[in-house]
């Protein structure tokens, strides 16, 4: 067989021939992958389910899988823009263990109040002129997980303490 040239070994037709090893390496370069959706990813591509986990054990052995940097990852990303309760459910479907959830929604709950009103100031930067609209902007808020006594307090008194 005629050796191939490094087009053609990232072509599509050449990705079945690729070995599970290198599937979950490119994977892990381009983000952070918690152990359990590498598990899925990878599980598409073998039938033995007992070759994933060996593959997995060896990489958590090396570092290249942490549950921390996945946490930290999707804290960095997502504190702008969502509360604590749905950063910690992201983190739960996950597979993040409940120990470095609960560790993750400490500190989430020291910036939730700025995390709101940050948002609320973007989407909204007015206070409700009525019930309707009032409704309107709570349920807004608590749809980006942002827990109800957070988003009153900033819906009464505005982005001012």
């Amino acid at each position: 067989m005629a050796e191939l040239n490094p087009r053609q070994r990232r072509s599509p037709k050449n990705k079945a021939a690729q070995s599970l090893r290198a599937r979950a390496l490119g994977l892990l370069a381009r983000r952070e992958y918690s152990r359990q959706e590498l598990e899925r990813k990878l599980a598409l591509h073998t039938e033995n389910p007992g070759e994933i986990v060996e593959l997995l054990d060896d990489f958590e052995r090396r570092g290249w899988v942490s549950e921390k940097r996945v946490v930290a990852q999707v804290l960095a990303s997502r504190r702008r823009r969502f509360g604590a309760q749905r950063i910690a459910h992201e983190l739960y479907q996950k597979g993040i263990s409940d120990c470095a959830v609960a560790g993750a929604r400490e500190q989430l709950r020291e910036s939730e109040l700025d995390a709101a009103r940050a948002v609320w100031a973007r989407k909204f930067g007015t206070l409700p002129r009525d019930t309707r609209e009032r409704a309107r902007q709570v349920r807004f808020m608590q749809s980006r997980g942002f827990a109800l006594e957070t988003v009153l307090l900033i819906i009464r008194h505005g982005v001012e303490d």
